[in-house]
């Protein structure tokens, strides 16, 4: 490793006056939070990259499970000669070069496959022609935007381009001088270059895109590059013909199922439901359409060592944006986020061809009983669903429950299904249920060693979330809408109780929307500004989760400490059932447990802070006792 100004003496050819080229693209970089290494050094084969792709291990796993329905006629009868398409020992912007470079050589240009990895925000922009909406809304259908803060130069050889990401959190300054050079850099004055010989000074703008074509000699801005490809096909008639929207299926003519009473008080108990969850979570949300504003930090134990019965969604923390990796602000900055996901089976994005789009498009992920009813019973060509009961028997083992998983949605998508439905639906006396989490995240595994991953789609309908972090961690897990028919219920129940004085479907839209929001302040946090990237890239740190368990459902996440076993999992579900269920019949009750997790309860959940704590602190003060204090 050395600076700049050593490289004219390492590589004799830059000596060389006879050495000429219209091309230059240098990367010089402190290294912050990564050692620097010859393997990561910058220009890969087609990018020199600024930034971070935060959504990288979803980008690549999806990446990976397409060279199934990927085919190209360049790369006729070879393409088994080029995969995997994405080294997942490489870096990030590494992994980027990988896709860039299997596109390019599958015959598609260069500043296209940049323009569908790294696109603008579109969603929510009113000034955008709609054949240029109409244009990302068609690759959106097939790729998720790999995204992140990122400035990043391209080039194969005949033209070099500048793109920035879609929030602009990377700089790039650009001048042009009257003899025909254009200079950028994330900096001004990284050449000295005399005031008199600028012709133009400017700025890349967030998700632009600069273009010089130096076989023709010529600058291309970026309304005329995307009008450009915008219009090379009709993409609008093929939206219109093929991209099925949820809130255009006709509702079928039949009746959702709900439970009574004392059903839903035992389910609520077999799915680790507590008072404070009903009353300080789902009521808020569902009365304001927000989360409930709470003290920032915790000083209840960790979910590996509470005495508490804990959700496996407790084990995982949200990773956030560190050192030069910025968060965004996702209610100033709301045009750049987007909260569509599409449902089905992903195109062959290596050929532009209308039925690539035949997909099914969600606004939020959050589904009502009545969505989820409607895709269940959905006749649409193209479009095949099915349903997976993600129950087992009590006292059969839960590795047994997750082999069989995989071989019913194994036989499911050889039947034809491109949407599954993960459902705990029929919960009884002799019934448990998978974990929703590991159920998710292990069929999402399974379907990415498999390559099946982008070929079919996974809905859940679980009566376990209820949190915004449960909602956060399935789709981070692979999980592509959910319906949280429980929670739902919950809210129906608070009315009738005249806990809640609304509307039901204006509480359960309010309720749906609080979740939507926080899932995206969520994603905010880490520079994450849409849905579809969020699913599946595992922005999470587990902690107290065993090294089996994590290799085997949770591939890639970090675990530092190692913990709970899939046995202690079960033993969790099988608890929680038995107190709900009563098999014994000792007759215990079905009212929901206050177990003090936010507020302190004597004789449950321990916290740091209790009556105790303040009182001997009190006492110390009063008394100027430190052996007292430091009790």
């Amino acid at each position: 490793m050395f600076l700049v100004g050593d490289l004219r003496n390492f590589f004799l050819d830059l000596q060389d006056p006879d050495y000429e080229s219209a091309i230059a693209m240098v990367h010089s970089r402190f290294s912050t939070n990564t050692n620097p290494s010859w393997q990561r050094a910058h220009p890969n084969r087609m990018i020199v990259h600024n930034g971070e792709i935060n959504t990288i291990r979803g980008n690549a796993d999806k990446m990976l499970a397409r060279e199934e329905t990927m085919r190209s006629e360049h790369l006729k009868g070879d393409l088994d000669k080029v995969i995997p398409v994405v080294n997942t020992e490489g870096s990030d912007s590494a992994m980027l070069d990988n896709t860039l470079e299997f596109l390019v050589m599958s015959g598609m240009e260069l500043p296209l496959a940049v323009m569908i990895t790294i696109p603008e925000p579109w969603d929510n922009n009113n000034t955008m022609s709609q054949k240029k909406k109409d244009f990302y809304q068609y690759y959106a259908t097939m790729m998720e935007p790999w995204d992140g803060p990122a400035s990043i130069l391209f080039s194969d050889g005949d033209i070099m381009g500048a793109v920035l990401d879609r929030n602009g959190l990377r700089p790039s300054r650009y001048y042009i001088t009257d003899d025909g050079n254009l200079i950028l850099s994330s900096e001004v004055g990284a050449l000295p270059i005399p005031p008199e010989k600028i012709v133009t000074k400017e700025r890349l703008r967030p998700g632009k895109m600069l273009l010089v074509d130096t076989v023709q000699g010529k600058l291309i801005d970026d309304d005329e590059l995307k009008e450009y490809y915008a219009s090379k096909q009709p993409y609008g008639e093929w939206l219109d013909s093929n991209l099925v929207n949820l809130k255009d299926l006709k509702i079928p003519n039949e009746k959702i199922k709900e439970h009574s009473h004392t059903e839903r008080q035992r389910l609520q108990k077999a799915f680790g439901y507590t008072y404070e969850d009903v009353m300080t979570s789902i009521l808020p949300m569902a009365k304001n359409g927000s989360e409930s504003i709470a003290a920032m930090g915790t000083d209840s134990p960790l979910a590996v060592l509470s005495k508490e019965p804990q959700p496996l969604f407790n084990y995982f923390k949200q990773l956030f944006a560190q050192v030069t990796n910025p968060p965004i602000d996702a209610i100033r900055e709301e045009i750049v986020t987007s909260t569509t996901v599409y449902i089905g089976e992903d195109g062959n994005i290596l050929e532009e061809s209308p039925d690539n789009c035949k997909v099914m498009k969600i606004h939020n992920p959050i589904l009502t009983s009545t969505d989820i009813l409607k895709i269940k019973n959905m006749h649409i060509s193209g479009f095949k669903v099915a349903v997976i009961p993600i129950l087992y028997y009590k006292n059969t083992r839960l590795s047994k429950a997750i082999k069989r998983l995989f071989i019913e949605a194994d036989k499911a998508f050889n039947e034809g299904a491109n949407i599954l439905i993960l459902s705990d639906r029929g919960v009884d006396e002799n019934h448990l249920a998978i974990p929703s989490l590991l159920a998710v995240s292990a069929l999402h595994q399974h379907l990415v060693t498999t390559k099946r991953r982008t070929s079919v789609a996974i809905i859940l309908e679980s009566g376990e979330p209820r949190e915004v972090h449960h909602f956060a961690t399935l789709l981070g897990y692979g999980a592509s809408a959910i319906n949280p028919y429980l929670a739902q219920e919950t809210i129906h129940e608070l009315i009738s109780d005249d806990l809640l004085d609304k509307d039901y479907y204006a509480a359960v839209d309010d309720y749906n929307n609080a979740v939507l929001h926080g899932i995206v302040k969520i994603a905010s946090k880490m520079g994450i500004s849409t849905i579809q990237s969020y699913q599946g890239s595992q922005i999470f740190e587990a902690i107290g989760i065993g090294k089996e368990v994590i290799d085997e459902y949770f591939t890639g996440t970090v675990s530092r400490i190692g913990g709970i076993t899939l046995k202690d999992i079960e033993n969790n579900v099988d608890r929680l059932h038995t107190a709900a269920f009563d098999p014994l019949g000792l007759g215990c009750s079905t009212e929901l447990e206050s177990r003090g997790s936010h507020k302190f309860r004597s004789g449950k959940e321990e916290h740091l802070y209790n009556p105790q704590t303040i009182y001997m602190l009190q006492q110390a003060t009063r008394t100027g006792d430190y052996e007292l204090y430091k009790q």
